[in-house]
């Protein structure tokens, strides 16, 4: 799927994978459920995300965190404040240890629990998703507080993409089950 470019492109595109990621999460069988996310074995799989995500819960809890990311981020619409979005005390060469922050609090979350905080918070990500013009999401520094970026591109990073991220890791995690 391209990368989008629209208003229309980027809800097609974060409805699409979501509703792809929900289909797989409802398809497992019972081995994809209780086996353990393990990827030492492909030498591939260098990043960080291979070796912290060790279920289905940790990457929807993941898909949450950043939604709240995003969400919190996004007031600043009203407030015209310039702040950044990642949280203080992590920029964009950090954030992996913000992202095992994330994983380390919500171990204790049930995988319903986490299912139904993404549910929830991909549905308050569209309904604010809604609410841009194009122009808004597409143009460059359209709002002073976001920098060299567009708006569209966090969408994209925080819905479509990510939810594309997650859907490899599945399908990843599903070979490895067969195997």
């Amino acid at each position: 799927m391209a990368k989008p470019k629209t208003k229309a492109e980027l809800i097609e595109a974060a409805t699409t994978n979501y509703e792809n990621l929900l289909e797989m999460i409802a398809n497992r069988t019972e081995e994809e459920k209780s086996m353990e996310y393990d990827f030492s074995g492909d030498d591939r799989k260098k990043e960080a995300h291979w070796k912290r995500d060790r279920n289905l819960r940790d990457v929807l809890m993941h898909l949450y965190e950043w939604h709240q990311l995003l969400l919190n981020w996004l007031k600043n619409r009203d407030n015209e404040q310039k702040r950044p979005f990642l949280p203080e005390g992590y920029n964009w060469r950090t954030y992996g240890a913000m992202n095992v922050e994330f994983y380390e609090r919500n171990q204790d979350v049930s995988e319903e629990e986490a299912l139904a905080r993404f549910k929830a918070s991909h549905q308050q990500a569209m309904r604010v998703l809604e609410t841009f013009s194009d122009e808004e999401l597409f143009t460059k520094s359209f709002y002073p507080w976001v920098g060299g970026s567009s708006i569209g591109g966090y969408f994209i990073s925080n819905t479509s993409s990510h939810y594309a991220w997650a859907i490899k890791k599945m399908k990843a995690h599903k070979k490895n089950c067969r195997h």
